[in-house]
């Protein structure tokens, strides 16, 4: 069993920061992506960030040089450091984890967290 866990969000003011964290326990092995996707009432969810073995990284257009992806040695967690955010960035923000066993890919998602960004 899988178990992804963010924490992180909550209310901001405009132009401020906010720091989200995902956790990835259980049974997974070689993983070799972690992202965070976002979805706003009434929106389908998008991408945010996602960083890929060997450290690539992609940015949606709307939050790039904004906010930072990043994670620790063991592939076990992701953050994202949110700056400058605007009230367009208040959406439920989800912990994506993908990896291997074998032959199989599988991906995980978490509950969300919700990022509310006041003007």
């Amino acid at each position: 069993q899988v178990q992804i866990a963010e924490s992180g969000g909550g209310l901001v003011q405009a132009g401020g920061s906010l720091r989200l964290s995902c956790s990835a326990s259980g049974s997974i092995f070689a993983v070799y992506q972690m992202g965070w996707y976002r979805q706003a009432p009434g929106q389908q969810r998008e991408l945010v960030a996602i960083i890929d073995r060997g450290d690539f990284v992609r940015y949606s257009d709307a939050v790039k040089g904004r906010f930072t992806i990043s994670r620790d040695d063991n592939w076990r967690k992701a953050y994202l450091q949110m700056n400058k955010v605007q009230p367009e960035d208040t959406a439920i923000y989800y912990c994506n984890v993908k990896h291997r066993l074998g032959d199989n890919e599988y991906t995980h998602w978490g509950r969300g967290t919700q990022v509310t960004v006041s003007s």
